[in-house]
């Protein structure tokens, strides 16, 4: 997802007592073992098509980055289409967007993942090009998102990471559904739709996950939290504390496992951004919050970002924020 549109606000100071507790706050002993199993539940289920990569097990070290490459000079993004794995191959599996949770610490917790944007998005451009209230102003229903250099796209990239986030927070009990799954439905949904999903399910939490489209050198991820919206049909003032209580432990937790810093372009070191012109966030009535796992135009983000293993680590990192919040620990 890239910056263009309405100016983002300033990012708030970094709580770094909060930022440093992220990293503390989830018992080894207790996520050790459920990282393992979901990573037993993905394995069952497959790669959903995230590029030729076979990610290795999730660490219980949060080890660094793990090494892989991009290529491709800098052209015209290259088209993702629904069923085809990441470098154009054969079908990936279908799935349900959500399944019946498993016993364990989050049983009875539900959460919503939103992969930002849709593969199928390219094809339906007069349909995610309408204009929709977002509680502030009217903003397009959906983008088509960026890509790597290379022709990865954001959205292959958020599906990837949302279905191997899935697994690990159903390994541990939580509910979890997503917006959209395995070209269903065919383009969006809308942003304000989105959000729509999040309410319903009253998820105790929320999360949209995606990939930035800054230039070359800008590098690294942020998590942006809701700021306090009260215009038309957006309010997000109950929502804004336990979102940035949300955003603050995934950020302490993703740096940890990924070993990827946060953003040196945005948010002033914290990995933390405020903003009010997000749909998905302003009518959002869940703690909720985005996260750009880093920048797709960078090559050494790219690298990252295309890295099958370093995608378990994302999951794992982001699942472990989300289990420290729905804890309480």
């Amino acid at each position: 997802m890239s910056y263009q549109g309405p100016e983002f606000d300033v990012p708030q100071p970094e709580r770094p007592g909060r930022l440093r507790r992220g990293l503390l706050t989830v018992a080894l002993a207790a996520l050790v073992p459920g990282a393992l199993l979901g990573w037993l539940v993905y394995e069952a289920v497959g790669d959903p098509g995230g590029g030729s990569d076979t990610a290795a097990p999730p660490s219980a070290s949060g080890s660094g980055p793990a090494s892989g490459s991009a290529s491709g000079s800098e052209g015209p993004l290259l088209p993702s289409y629904p069923g085809q794995d990441d470098k154009g191959g054969g079908p990936s599996p279908t799935r349900k967007s959500s399944a019946p949770a498993a016993s364990g610490p989050l049983k009875g917790k539900v959460v919503v993942i939103d992969p930002g944007h849709n593969p199928g998005n390219f094809r339906h451009t007069a349909e995610i090009n309408r204009p929709v209230d977002i509680g502030t102003n009217r903003k397009e229903c959906d983008t088509t998102g960026t890509s790597t250099n290379a022709g990865y796209s954001e959205a292959r990239f958020t599906l990837d990471v949302a279905h191997r986030l899935r697994a690990l927070l159903q390994a541990q009990g939580a509910t979890v559904k997503l917006t959209h799954d395995g070209g269903s439905p065919a383009w969006g949904p809308c942003v304000d739709e989105r959000a729509r999903i999040g309410n319903d399910a009253h998820a105790d939490a929320a999360v949209s996950i995606h990939a930035d489209g800054a230039a070359s050198g800008d590098r690294g991820f942020h998590v942006i939290l809701p700021g306090a919206v009260h215009s038309g049909s957006a309010d997000t003032r109950p929502i804004v504390s336990a979102s940035r209580d949300l955003g603050e432990r995934i950020a302490g937790d993703f740096v940890r496992v990924t070993g990827e810093a946060p953003s040196n372009y945005l948010g002033g070191g914290t990995g933390l951004v405020t903003r009010k012109d997000l749909g998905g966030l302003n009518l959002s009535t869940v703690p909720k919050v985005f996260i750009e796992c880093g920048n797709m135009r960078d090559s050494k983000d790219a690298a990252l970002l295309t890295s099958g293993a370093w995608r378990q680590k994302a999951a794992q990192g982001i699942s472990e924020g989300i289990v420290s919040f729905l804890r309480g620990s």
